[in-house]
C-alpha cells in the first residue's frame, strides 16, 4: 500500500509527508475534508504537525481525491482506537515491545502471545505497526501485569525477533 502511495506522490515530497501523517494517525479524507472517524480535523492542524503550509495540505487532499486508487484508500481509513501504552505504568500494566528483524516473518505475534499466556499473564492489547507504513515496525503487548524479565530470552528465540524491551 505505502509503495503505491509514495509512487503516486513521489514528485511532491511535502504532499507525501501530509499523506504519511494522515495514514499514521488513522485519519481519512472525505469530500475534501480530513476526519478522525467522524470528527473533522481542520487542515491547519495537519499543517502545524507536519510543519507545512495549510495550502500544501489542501493540495495534498485534492491530489488524493483526484486519484481513484488514493481516493478509495484514504476514504476508508479509520482510527484503530486508543492505545494504553503511554498510560500502562500508571495502571500497573506491563508493556512488551518486540522489534522484528523482518516484520513479514510469520508467527511472531502468535508465538509471543503464547509465551505470555503460558506465564499466566493476560494480554489487554496487542498493537502491530504496519511494516509498509512504519520505518521501524513493532509489536507491542499491553499486559495485565508487568512482565518478568526472564521472558526476554524466550521471546528472542522466536524466529524473526530482533529486539525485546519490557517496560
Amino acid at each position: 500500500m505505502w509503495e503505491v502511495v509514495s509512487e503516486r506522490l513521489k514528485e511532491y515530497p511535502e504532499r507525501l509527508t501530509v499523506a504519511r501523517t494522515i495514514i499514521e494517525n488513522g485519519l481519512s479524507i472525505r469530500d475534501g475534508k480530513i476526519y478522525c472517524n467522524e470528527i473533522e480535523i481542520p487542515p491547519i492542524r495537519i499543517a502545524r504537525v507536519t510543519k507545512l503550509d495549510r495550502r500544501t495540505v489542501t493540495w495534498a487532499i485534492k491530489m488524493i481525491e483526484d486519484d481513484e486508487y488514493l481516493h478509495k484508500l484514504f476514504n476508508h481509513i479509520r482510527s484503530a482506537g486508543h492505545s494504553l501504552k503511554d498510560v500502562a505504568k500508571h495502571l500497573n500494566f506491563g508493556v512488551v515491545e518486540i522489534t522484528p528483524i523482518d516484520a513479514k516473518t510469520p508467527g511472531i505475534l502468535a508465538k509471543a502471545s503464547t509465551l505470555i499466556a503460558q506465564k499466566g499473564i493476560s494480554i489487554r492489547q496487542a498493537i502491530v505497526d504496519d511494516p509498509e507504513l512504519s520505518p521501524e515496525p513493532k509489536l507491542t503487548f499491553i499486559t495485565e501485569e508487568r512482565m518478568p524479565p526472564e521472558l526476554i530470552p524466550e521471546i528472542l528465540k522466536i524466529n524473526g525477533v530482533g529486539k525485546v524491551s519490557i517496560y
